[in-house]
């Protein structure tokens, strides 16, 4: 039986999730993850599940191989070729800081020494003109200097390349016949949007971890097809899309966020069918905590994601279509630590799944929330991972102790502490993608996922006023199972400043016409048929003057009857939104984005039966539970799975699975809904 399968490789722990087509039966599995060697995780889960894989029909994979190589700095030796001029565009970047009063501000260091940036004369106006042809002598001499400097990827980089590919298309050819051995990275198939530096250090960056990415992702496709899985194989966008292996090797820096993005669009999918139009993701891991917005049924996406940036750092910028996540270092594995001055502080360094929670008791000794959480009476020793994993309450307290001591606190009230400033920086991820964009969190339902998100979710949603939290099913591998659950994407954007009327209806209609071949191309080169692509449409607007633009949708009917006023006034509401204003500016274009969607089948969510659900059986009995504010309570303890269908408990409750702990707070309660998720409010509430 054909059988759609999934796999998320996370900080500490690798998802399996396999969905068969005929029967709707679910197999899940979880395995630490194996950082010497990825593809071993996803082999080692697949071997673990025990099904066929000649009986596999598709192949999802979320993978973290993009992100570490950038986050470790264990990359490619990388160097630019750029135009002559602005080799330093990755020094000077914006010119500005990310924190005005911190003193010790430092910006960024580039991926790529200047000693390994290389200018050549060429010369492209905006409009893509040539005004300097290209000095094919200046590429020669740059391919061998970086020749003779064992470079491994090249990234070029020319001003304008996004109007005209020319000059970057003969310079690969150049790269090609003098030094074939090295990856090349052109910037207008990576983004043909402008901003120099945000195009060039994507640029670069992909060019930085392209080696690498190519080579696991070949590796794991022989190492799956040697396993008798011969299926089509995607990889998991940062964009909310899936794409083929090839296109994810040629342009790796499009996975940055592979692995979080699942889960955004599995609770997309379950607020749909829960109908819950507005909602907030939670995914909280073992090695971070990551939230998005979704208004009114769509997942947001934005193009000026930024790795690594905090408050006081102004992190590195990527130009592509990322959906809009914020990232904390606040997860299962990450480590409490206090700083020179005596302040307390989680995250966010992890432990990681090697060595991992000092509870593991596979070498770890460094407090964490893990061993917070299970020191305070949230985690069953004996359970963790349906009891395959049993926790060293020792080896936790010892490490806690670590904490304890200094203050002068006892081990409970030390653990406390930890988990009140770990929730504390998720509330704060929370209230950026809510109430610093202009939403109400209160008009949001909270869903809770990844290995922890049942652990804090119900105490973030009190805090925030959330209507209520739902913990869907199998929330430990949820990011993997959303991964069943998204459609292939490719986004196509350009940059065009024009103004927004009626006058430039026919380019606006042949510029979208153009990005739709652009699309049917890329599908076709896929093999995905066309009859299965949808097609949507926005324009980046802004007024005339203005920096900021605001993405704004573009109705296909709007085309043909060319009443661009719809557009204009949506843009007005959308900037009011996000901005508290409108103006009666004239309306500019500053780049087209089209999204091509590849639909494919997905699993319906069903309701489920009741049968075998009972109360009785599902009490597993009763334990002390610390809670914040509140102290030590006795708490019933459910198996999940035996809860009967819409059946409130009042909290202090502790509903138990093999991946997953929920908590539920004193004068809440929780249900199973008919679907099985999990969903918490409060009483009277």
């Amino acid at each position: 039986m054909a059988k759609r399968v999934a796999i998320d490789i996370g900080g500490t722990f690798t998802d399996f999730v396999s969905l068969d087509e005929a029967t709707s039966a679910v197999t899940l599995g979880k395995e630490l993850t194996t950082p010497a060697n990825f593809a071993d995780g996803v082999t080692h889960t697949i071997e673990k599940s025990g099904l066929d894989t000649t009986e596999f029909r598709q192949f999802v994979h979320g993978t973290t191989v993009v992100i570490n190589a950038l986050t470790e700095r264990k990359g490619a030796k990388v160097a630019l070729i750029t135009t002559k001029g602005f080799c330093d565009v990755l020094e000077i970047q914006r010119a500005n800081r990310t924190g005005m009063y911190n003193l010790f501000y430092r910006k960024p260091e580039p991926f790529v020494p200047r000693r390994f940036r290389f200018e050549v004369r060429e010369r492209l106006d905006y409009r893509g003109e040539v005004l300097q042809p290209l000095v094919e002598e200046d590429v020669v001499a740059a391919v061998e200097e970086c020749k003779k400097a064992g470079i491994e990827a090249i990234a070029v980089c020319y001003i304008h390349a996004y109007a005209n590919h020319a000059h970057e298309r003969r310079t690969r050819e150049i790269i090609n016949e003098l030094y074939p051995e090295a990856a090349v990275t052109l910037s207008h198939e990576i983004t043909q949007e402008w901003r120099e530096y945000e195009r060039t250090n994507t640029t670069v960056m992909n060019a930085y971890v392209q080696p690498a990415a190519e080579l696991y992702l070949t590796t794991l496709e022989e190492k799956l097809s040697g396993m008798g899985a011969g299926c089509t194989k995607y990889a998991m966008q940062s964009n909310g899309g899936t794409t083929a292996f090839a296109h994810a090797r040629r342009v790796p820096i499009h996975l940055v966020e592979s692995g979080p993005v699942g889960g955004v669009i599995g609770a997309e999918a379950i607020a749909r069918v829960v109908g819950e139009k507005s909602v907030i993701a939670f995914d909280m891991g073992g090695t971070t905590a990551k939230v998005s917005l979704i208004d009114d049924g769509r997942v947001k996406i934005n193009t000026d994601y930024h790795l690594e940036k905090t408050t006081t750092w102004a992190g590195y910028p990527l130009k592509i279509p990322v959906v809009d996540i914020v990232e904390v270092g606040a997860g299962g594995g990450s480590i409490a630590w206090i700083d020179q001055g005596g302040a307390l502080h989680v995250g966010p360094r992890s432990a990681g799944a090697d060595p991992g929670p000092a509870c593991y008791d596979l070498g770890g000794t460094e407090p964490t929330v893990t061993d917070a959480n299970l020191l305070t009476g949230r985690l069953n020793p004996d359970y963790f991972l349906g009891g395959e994993m049993r926790l060293n309450v020792e080896k936790a307290e010892a490490a806690v102790r670590k904490i304890a001591e200094p203050f002068d606190l006892s081990l409970l009230d030390a653990a406390l502490g930890i988990l009140r400033l770990a929730n504390a920086n998720m509330q704060a991820a929370l209230e950026r993608v809510s109430i610093e964009r202009g939403y109400d969190p209160r008009d949001f339902t909270l869903v809770a996922y990844g290995g922890a998100g049942g652990l804090h979710g119900a105490w973030l949603a009190r805090e925030l006023r959330m209507r209520k939290v739902i913990v869907p099913n199998a929330p430990g591998q949820f990011s993997a199972w959303g991964m069943l659950m998204t459609n292939l994407r490719h986004d196509f954007i350009r940059t065009r400043v024009i103004p927004c009327d009626s006058s430039r209806l026919d380019y606006i209609v042949s510029s979208f016409s153009a990005l739709e071949e652009e699309a049917r191309a890329q599908f076709e080169e896929e093999g995905f048929p066309l009859s299965r692509v949808v097609i949507e449409r926005f324009l980046d607007l802004r007024y005339k003057g203005q920096e900021h633009t605001v993405r704004t949708p573009v109705p296909k009917d709007v085309l043909k009857s060319g009443d661009l006023e719809k557009v204009i006034s949506t843009f007005h509401e959308l900037h009011e939104q996000a901005y508290s204003f409108r103006q009666d500016d004239p309306v500019e274009i500053v780049n087209f984005h089209l999204v091509g969607w590849g639909t494919v089948d997905k699993p319906p969510l069903q309701p489920i039966a009741n049968s075998g659900r009972d109360l009785g059986r599902a009490l597993k009995g009763e334990r002390l539970v610390h809670f914040e504010g509140v102290g030590p309570t006795q708490s019933k303890v459910y198996e999940r799975s035996l809860i009967p269908l819409e059946t409130p408990l009042l909290g202090p409750a502790i509903i138990e699975e093999p991946a997953c702990t929920t908590v539920v707070y004193p004068e809440q309660q929780v249900q199973v809904d008919r679907f099985g998720n999990l969903v918490i409010t409060e009483v009277g509430g």
